[in-house]
């Protein structure tokens, strides 16, 4: 049973179609890769489904729930999380109180007259910080950090809403080959244990083959592919499109209907 739905979505800017009837869907304890050349229209997509951009057509949903037409802070509060291309994190705050930050703002309780923040949900902090491994280094300041260790404390702050979804847009830019693939194994091993469902978009495409359950390509806003890692790389729309030169953009029954 499918977490998450998308159907027909589709935005456009001044009469250019970014995405183009995208559907797909995610069932939990799985990890989607969506993949696809420079301005494929992956981000756009990503903020749709995370309420920062508004869709001209279609339907995100996550189990019977509408997402779009709400605020990132609500779908938030619904249970999808999210990290990003660059690591969101409060770079003069320790681990411990970025992950503390996050607490406060799923609870609500980001203006507290009766406690003190930095005394206010301890225990679950630094819980998810022994999840991502970040245990031993919650009292260090994020900016002190290396990097591919701020992105394990995001990785943190993002299941602080215990989410069902997890949004990751290229959770491994910047990242050493044994940083990134350190990183996934941690985001696999998470999902399994949690069940959670993950979609994340990412250009290394050993990591994609290597921890992605299924993968699905736009090319300029449309799906061209979707599949198991070995389908999709065996796939020859997605060699000439993806990996070729981009020349062609043409789908499978384009190509048909060519030769007919």
């Amino acid at each position: 049973m499918s977490l998450l739905t998308v159907k027909d979505l589709g935005k456009s800017f001044g009469g250019l179609a970014a995405v183009d009837g995208v559907s797909f869907s995610i069932r939990p304890g799985e990890l989607l890769a969506l993949i696809g050349p420079n301005g494929a229209g992956k981000t756009t997509t990503f903020n749709m489904i995370n309420g920062q951009l508004r869709a001209d057509r279609g339907s995100v949903r996550l189990s019977e729930h509408e997402l779009l037409g709400l605020a990132p802070r609500d779908i938030w509060r619904m249970g999808v999380g999210r990290t990003f291309q660059i690591a969101e994190t409060f770079s003069s705050l320790t681990a411990l109180e970025n992950v503390q930050m996050a607490l406060l703002s799923h609870q609500r309780r980001l203006f507290s007259f009766l406690k003190p923040a930095r005394a206010l949900y301890l225990d679950r902090a630094r819980e998810l910080l022994h999840q991502v491994g970040m245990a031993e280094q919650a009292e260090r300041a994020c900016s002190a950090l290396a990097y591919g260790d701020v992105k394990r404390v995001e990785l943190a702050m993002a299941l602080a809403n215990e989410p069902t979804l997890l949004l990751m847009d290229e959770p491994t830019a910047g990242m050493a080959p044994q940083e990134r693939h350190a990183l996934m194994a941690l985001t696999k091993r998470l999902v399994l244990e949690q069940n959670i469902a993950v979609l994340f978009t990412e250009h290394s495409m050993d990591v994609v083959f290597a921890f992605a359950d299924r993968v699905i390509v736009l090319a300029r806003g449309r799906l061209i592919a979707q599949g198991t890692p070995a389908e999709v790389r065996r796939d020859p729309l997605v060699q000439d499109v993806y990996f070729g030169t981009g020349a062609t953009f043409t789908t499978h029954e384009d190509k048909r209907g060519a030769h007919a």
